[in-house]
């Protein structure tokens, strides 16, 4: 098995395709985490990102039988951009804001404080970036917010890496404006 994990998961997934269980809660194991986290990033609603993964592991476990490990893509790069695709997909669709959207009041102690103060940031920046370009939004999503490399982000948005850090580039400088019109310097690496 190699190292970079496309054995392994070649492996498990030859496992799922004979009906193997414990194969199938491995490969979500280890990949369910990432998934989650891109589509909350992507959808800014963690039911809508809770749906996407399970759906998108549902698809997995149906697909295992037809997965060909010498294709194009690794696993992992497949599931980002399935996942991602879902994300996309449910945003063209009209948007439902459950009640717990609404937030509860913030938390008097220091650490409320800065609960509520990282809350409002995120906030901001998912408000920013979702008046971004597309094709920005997720270079900086992958990229800023999945741990994921540049080759690894590049391989999901199917680009080069030189064209992904120019992606990357455009995007942070249409980030910062964004966020200058609002009055607000600039929050952390993104800006």
């Amino acid at each position: 098995m190699s190292g970079d994990g496309r054995a392994d998961d070649d492996d498990l997934l030859r496992a799922v395709a004979r009906g193997d269980r414990k194969a199938f809660a491995r490969l979500m194991e280890r990949h369910a985490r990432p998934m989650l986290a891109l589509a909350t990033r992507v959808t800014r609603n963690p039911d809508d990102a809770d749906e996407i993964v399970q759906d998108a592991f549902l698809k997995v476990w149906v697909m295992a039988v037809r997965w060909q490990p010498d294709g194009e893509a690794r696993f992992a790069t497949w599931l980002y951009r399935v996942v991602l695709n879902a994300c996309l997909d449910r945003g063209r669709r009209a948007p439902f804001h459950p009640l717990e959207d609404a937030g509860d009041p913030p938390d008097p102690h220091p650490a409320g404080l800065d609960l509520a103060m990282a809350a409002q940031r995120d906030s901001v920046l998912s408000m920013a970036m979702a008046q971004m370009p597309t094709r920005q939004r997720n270079a900086l999503t992958l990229y800023y917010f999945s741990d994921l490399s540049a080759p690894q982000a590049a391989e999901i948005l199917d680009l080069s890496v030189s064209a992904l850090e120019a992606l990357l580039v455009r995007g942070k400088r249409s980030l910062r404006a964004m966020l200058q019109r609002q009055g607000i310097g600039g929050i952390g690496d993104l800006t």
